[in-house]
């Protein structure tokens, strides 16, 4: 964010009152999110790579509209959170974990759910959120309800809440509540009110903490989208920046280390750590100007190496970062200029993204990294076309007609983010995936292999980013989003044991 907007930022957050069971909280606080694969939405690996890869695709294709269009969050490429909502009576509420949006939102009873079919397990999708008694409508004044409504005056804003005139000439229209806000995605939307109640998050010791007057939006119906979302994007209404509001470590920074599962169904129901207001790592004394380098072997604890966060004017909400080059076995291919940087327009850079499954790229780029990357593959190997037909990834490769003792050696990949000029070592299975194919016409299964990456096509002027950083590419890696600082951070971890540690 600029000086403007970071003026708005705390203007907005300090327009609010909230109150807590603690005066004060400097303890981080650890949420346990669930991936959503669930082998009753896919019956064939093909089945569900196909999914992810058009899911991964079109999300990255509407970011490129205006801040209201997003896209939908579909089971199998998404991660889960809960906790408790209101007091009279105390409700669990699941919702999706996205850092590309900035707003909590949830289905609200009585709620209708049009075109859902297939998008859900019924079995394990929540009911509805019941609104509590304790919950109080957000008023037409309140800069949240001005917020949602894409900056709004107030007085428009009270105008559709059928305020009288005088009333809203002198600023009395605390009792009119902020009219029903509409949020489109990918391929589905909703309608909701504002509304505020008690947060809560049960602690490891009593007593729990309970944030007061906390803005979420209310659904009653929603077309493609049968489970709400908690927005960890850089708008003021996202939940880092509500819970901000009463303590300032816990909005200060957010991370999170997805558990390595390649699809696995077993590794995928373990729990991956999301941890809010952690403390400066203990490397973090450490020359940011000099490059760090986070190897797949065995780095020192917390060794973050961090990249600035690149400001967006026309996309304040996304976390946007440079990525200056991928180097391929020992081959470094030099990004284009719109990867490291955004213009005036507020085209470039690249979205790190919890909500995408895959990587995209822009066209040019991914097509020279792909080459090099089948030049470096050894041995030479017959390229996989009908699996790539089915399945939406490329390039794919059969990897079981070697001869006897010969292994398949797949080049390294690395990506060197801009800022202080600091590099991941990605893990292989991060963007090699290797699994048994059973679709040939003979019915004879064979071994393939492919990239994870995925080309995003070319949109030069299209007010979006270049490119984006998906969820099964931050496998393996803790990644931290420092808002003080404005920079994030990657650590290779063991992901299961570090839940172990502090979940």
């Amino acid at each position: 964010m600029g000086m403007n907007s970071s003026i708005f930022f705390l203007t907005f957050i300090f327009g609010f009152t909230i109150f807590s069971t603690h005066s004060s909280y400097s303890n981080p606080l650890v949420f346990r999110l669930t991936h959503t694969l669930s082998t009753s939405h896919f019956t064939t690996t093909h089945h569900l790579l196909k999914s992810t890869t058009t899911h991964s695709t079109t999300r990255f294709h509407h970011h490129h509209h205006n801040r209201r269009v997003s896209v939908a969050l579909s089971p199998g490429t998404d991660y889960t959170m809960s906790f408790s909502l209101g007091s009279s009576p105390k409700q669990t509420v699941t919702v999706y974990m996205d850092t590309g949006s900035d707003t909590v939102w949830l289905p609200c009873q009585p709620f209708t759910c049009i075109m859902c079919e297939g998008k859900y397990d019924p079995k394990t999708t929540p009911l509805p959120h019941n609104l509590s008694t304790s919950a109080s409508p957000v008023s037409c004044q309140s800069r949240a309800c001005s917020f949602t409504h894409s900056g709004a005056t107030t007085s428009d804003l009270c105008a559709s809440a059928r305020c009288p005139l005088e009333s809203i000439e002198m600023s009395e229209c605390e009792k009119h509540s902020c009219p029903p806000f509409y949020y489109a995605y990918g391929d589905g939307s909703f309608v909701a009110r504002l509304y505020k109640d008690s947060f809560e998050i049960p602690m490891s010791t009593p007593p729990a903490l309970v944030v007061k007057n906390f803005t979420f939006g209310c659904a009653h119906e929603a077309l493609g989208e049968p489970i709400g979302v908690a927005g960890f994007g850089r708008g003021a209404l996202s939940l880092p920046a509500q819970l901000a509001q009463f303590s300032p470590h816990l909005g200060s920074q957010f991370s999170y280390c997805l558990v390595s599962h390649s699809f696995d169904t077993d590794r995928v129901r373990q729990p991956s750590p999301l941890i809010l207001g952690r403390v400066d790592s203990v490397g973090s004394g450490v020359d940011q100007n000099k490059e760090k380098r986070v190897d797949s072997a065995d780095p020192e604890p917390d060794d973050f190496a961090y990249t600035n966060m690149l400001d967006n004017p026309k996309h304040p909400y996304y976390y946007y970062v440079g990525l200056d080059a991928v180097t391929v076995g020992n081959y470094r291919i030099t990004a284009p200029e719109n990867m490291k940087k955004i213009d005036r327009k507020g085209n470039g850079g690249m979205v790190v993204d919890s909500g995408t499954t895959y990587t995209m790229l822009p066209e040019k780029f991914y097509n020279m990294i792909v080459k090099e990357f089948g030049k470096r593959l050894k041995p030479g190997l017959k390229r996989a076309g009908s699996v790539e037909d089915r399945t939406g990834l490329s390039p794919c490769y059969y990897l079981d007609q070697q001869p006897k003792g010969v292994v398949v050696m797949v080049p390294q990949l690395v990506l060197h983010f801009g800022g202080d000029n600091s590099s991941v070592v990605m893990p292989r299975r991060n963007y090699f995936y290797e699994f048994m194919d059973g679709g040939d016409d003979d019915g004879v299964k064979r071994k393939v292999g492919c990239m994870m990456l995925m080309n995003g096509g070319y949109f030069p002027d299209s007010g979006g980013p270049a490119g984006l950083l998906g969820n099964y590419q931050q496998q393996g890696l803790e990644v931290v989003y420092d808002l003080w600082k404005k920079r994030v951070g990657f650590a290779r971890r063991k992901c299961a044991s570090l839940w172990d540690r502090v979940g």
